[in-house]
C-alpha cells in the first residue's frame, strides 16, 4: 500500500502512528483516542482523507454511460452535485461503492484506494463505443477532512473560506494560507446533523494545509478514531461490511438506490427484490457492555438459532460500551432484542448509534 500524498509530500505528522488502512497509508493515532473523537463532535478535527482516490470521467457520453452503469440517478444530478452510488454486476451483487459529483466539464468518482483497480478495469470492460475518458487523478488531488461543529471557522481563520452548502454538494473554498492555491474543491459532508467538509488540493498543498489547521486550532484525527465515528454513524465499508455476495437491499443504504433511473448493470435484480417483497436480511447494529473482545466474522445467536454475523466491531473503553456492524435475519432485527454474539451478551440496535 503506498502512503498517502499527506505521508509523501510531508516532514511525517510529528509522533503519529502509522498504519494501512482502506488501500493507503497514513497516520492511525496521534495520541488519546478519546481526545481525536471528541474534537469532531465538540471542536474541529482534521484528518487525512488520502486514502481516498479522485477518478475522472471526461467525454460527451460520461452522463449517459455512468448513468447506465450504477444504481443511483446520475443524468439528473445537478452541476456542483453528487450521490453515493453501487456498482453491481449483472447478477445485481455489489462490485463497489463509490460518490459520483457532476462537475460540470467532468464527473468526478470518490471511492477508496483499495477499490481502484477493480473500478478501472470494469469501467475499462464496459466502455465499448462510447465517449468517455476516464482518468485516475491520484497525481493530481487528495484530499483532508474537517469536522466538527468549530470547523468552518478555524478553517475560516487560517485563511480557507468555505461557503455554506447543501449535503454532498461541491464548492469553490477561497484560500488565503500559505499553500500555492488560491482555490481549492470544498464537498460538504453527507451527514447534516454532523458537520463535515473534504477539501479537495493538490498533493503538494496537503501539508501545508494540514499545518496552518493545526496551528489555528484544529486537532490532528488517526484513521482509528475515524473508524470509530464510522463505526458509530452506521456506514458500512465496502470490503468489510459490503462484500460482492451482498445485495444492495440488504445493506439498508437506501441512499445508493433510485428507482425511476431507467437501465444500469445489475438493475433487473434490484427491481425484482423490490417487487417481491424486502430480502432475508439486513444491516444492522449490536451493543454489549461487558468489556469482551467481539472481532468480526462472531455469528450472531438467538436463543439456539444463528440469525446474523459481525462485520465490523470496536471495544471503545471500560467506561464506554462496545459497538459493533453487521447482518441480522429481517423476523429477528428488533431494536432491543438481546442476543449472543459468541459468547458475548448484546442487543439489536438501529443506526446511526448516536453519541456515546
Amino acid at each position: 500500500m503506498g502512503l498517502t500524498a499527506l505521508q509523501a509530500h510531508g516532514d511525517g505528522l510529528g509522533t503519529a502512528d502509522v498504519a494501512d488502512y482502506r488501500g493507503a497509508t497514513t497516520a492511525a493515532r496521534f495520541g488519546d483516542l478519546q481526545t481525536e473523537l471528541e474534537a469532531v463532535h465538540t471542536g474541529c478535527g482534521v484528518y487525512d482523507l488520502g486514502y481516498r482516490a479522485k477518478i475522472s470521467l471526461t467525454g460527451s457520453d460520461r452522463v449517459r454511460w455512468l448513468n447506465g452503469m450504477v444504481t443511483n440517478n446520475i443524468r439528473d444530478l445537478a452541476a456542483g452535485h453528487g450521490v453515493y452510488a453501487f456498482l453491481l454486476n449483472p447478477q445485481g451483487h455489489i462490485l463497489g461503492d463509490l460518490y459520483a459529483y457532476n462537475l460540470g466539464e467532468s464527473i468526478v468518482i470518490d471511492t477508496d484506494q483499495s477499490q481502484v483497480e477493480k473500478l478501472l478495469a470494469t469501467f475499462d470492460h464496459y466502455i465499448i463505443m462510447d465517449d468517455v475518458e476516464v482518468k485516475n487523478l491520484g497525481e493530481q488531488l487528495t484530499s483532508l477532512g474537517i469536522a466538527g461543529p468549530n470547523a468552518r471557522q478555524v478553517a475560516r481563520v487560517c485563511g480557507i473560506e468555505i461557503p455554506e452548502g447543501h449535503p454532498l454538494q461541491a464548492l469553490a473554498a477561497t484560500c488565503t494560507c500559505d499553500c500555492e492555491c488560491t482555490q481549492c474543491t470544498c464537498v460538504r459532508g453527507e451527514h447534516e446533523e454532523h458537520e463535515s467538509y473534504e477539501l479537495w488540493l493538490a498533493p503538494r498543498d496537503a501539508k501545508t494545509t494540514w499545518d496552518a489547521l493545526v496551528s489555528h486550532g484544529a486537532t490532528p484525527v488517526g484513521s482509528d478514531a475515524l473508524e470509530v465515528l464510522r463505526i458509530q454513524f452506521g456506514i458500512p465499508r465496502y470490503g468489510v461490511d459490503i462484500r460482492e455476495r451482498d445485495l444492495p437491499q440488504e445493506t439498508e443504504q437506501a441512499r445508493a438506490l433510485n428507482f425511476n433511473k431507467g437501465c444500469y448493470v445489475g438493475q433487473e435484480i434490484v427491481e425484482r427484490i423490490r417487487s417481491r417483497g424486502a430480502v432475508h436480511r439486513k444491516f444492522t447494529g449490536f451493543v454489549w457492555i461487558n468489556g469482551d473482545i467481539v472481532t468480526p466474522g462472531s455469528k450472531v445467536m438467538l436463543g439456539e438459532k444463528e440469525v446474523g454475523e459481525v462485520t465490523s466491531a470496536r471495544l471503545l473503553g471500560e467506561k464506554h460500551p462496545g459497538l459493533a456492524l453487521g447482518y441480522i435475519r429481517r423476523e429477528a432485527a428488533i431494536p432491543g432484542e438481546e442476543v449472543l454474539i459468541g459468547v458475548t451478551p448484546a442487543r439489536v440496535a438501529d443506526l446511526p448509534f448516536g453519541k456515546l
